[in-house]
Order: structure tokens, then sequence, then C-alpha cells
């Protein structure tokens, strides 16, 4: 008995369907995306335009914070970054007195959260005469001479 070997159809994928899907889902998205646009600020750090001379005050509170966010103040570093312990220190050293200028100096490579922690430490404990010290533009000072 001999058997007839039937030829066998070579399969076949239909794209078509998939690609319909694909259009479909890709103008669905297209039509329910919202396009947002971010902005940006453009932010002019200042810097001291002539040397002015500050007045001399018997009283103050000098922040100084070095490169690795170290905080220091009136000359006496402090254990740890913490701005519990900065606050704990300015309230030791100025008391009750909120009057005084509150002066932050920091380093130019010092983490900006560094001085905003000092910044904000005054504004919680009620200082109105908040200094931040600038140094003089090199190019200013270098046509004055």
């Amino acid at each position: 008995m001999k058997f007839s070997h039937q030829q066998q159809e070579p399969l076949t994928i239909n794209l078509t369907p998939l690609i319909d899907v694909v259009f479909l889902l890709l103008i669905f998205f297209m039509v329910t995306t919202t396009f947002t646009r971010e902005t940006q600020l453009e932010v002019s750090l200042p810097e001291a335009s002539s040397a002015q001379a500050a007045s001399q005050e018997q009283e103050r509170i000098d922040i100084l914070i070095n490169a690795d966010g170290q905080y220091s103040v009136n000359g006496q570093a402090l254990v740890n970054t913490q701005p519990e312990t900065l606050r704990r220190a300015v309230i030791e050293l100025a008391g009750e007195q909120r009057k005084i200028p509150y002066v932050i100096t920091a380093d130019a490579q010092t983490p900006h959260q560094a001085v905003v922690s000092a910044m904000d430490v005054a504004g919680q404990l009620g200082f109105s005469q908040l200094r931040i010290t600038t140094q003089e533009s090199v190019e200013l000072h270098d046509s004055v001479d």
C-alpha cells in the first residue's frame, strides 16, 4: 500500500492585523499624551561690585561653612552638620537677642543644602538681619588697580 504524500503548505504569518493594532496604539498614545514644557529659572548669583566697608558691629553671629558642609559658629566648630546642632549653638550664643546680624560665609564649593539649612535656622529663630558675604569680583578688582 502506497500512501500518497501530502504536500504541506508553507506556514506564513499574516502581519496585516499586527500592523493595524500597532498603528491604532500609536494613534491612541499620540492623542492621549500631554506634552509639558519644562521651565528653568536662570539664576544670576551676586558679586560685590565694590568693596564696601562693613560697619564694625561688636555682636553678631558668624556662620562659616566649609567646602564639606561643616559649620563653625563664631570660630567654634560644631560636632556635626545637623541643622539642630547649628540651631542649639546659635541659641546658646545669641540668647534672646534676634536683632543682631546673622552672617553666613560659605566656601564656593559648599553644598547648597548646607547654606539653605543655615538660612532656615535663622528664619526659624526669628533673625531679621540675615547677611551672606560675597567676595569682590576679580575682574572688577583688576580694573580698579
